[in-house]
């Protein structure tokens, strides 16, 4: 069995012609991140960047991580 060319269904539109929603860009300039009280202590944890931890420079992620 070979894979369809269009895989879902056959009665939804294909995605450059959906019209009824718009879908944003992303920021061209610069963003402000803020830290908080709330925030972990260690960069690591809970972190969604961080789940390769065998191939990840822990301390370089650190260090990019750090105020």
């Amino acid at each position: 069995m070979t894979e369809p060319h269009k895989p879902g269904s056959e009665r939804m539109p294909d995605f450059k012609e959906l019209e009824d929603r718009v879908i944003a860009k992303g920021a061209k300039g610069p963003m402000l991140v803020i830290k908080t009280n709330l925030d972990p202590d260690s960069p690591t944890e809970d972190n969604p960047y961080y789940e390769n931890k065998k191939l990840t420079d822990k301390e370089k992620f650190e260090e990019y991580f750090s105020d």
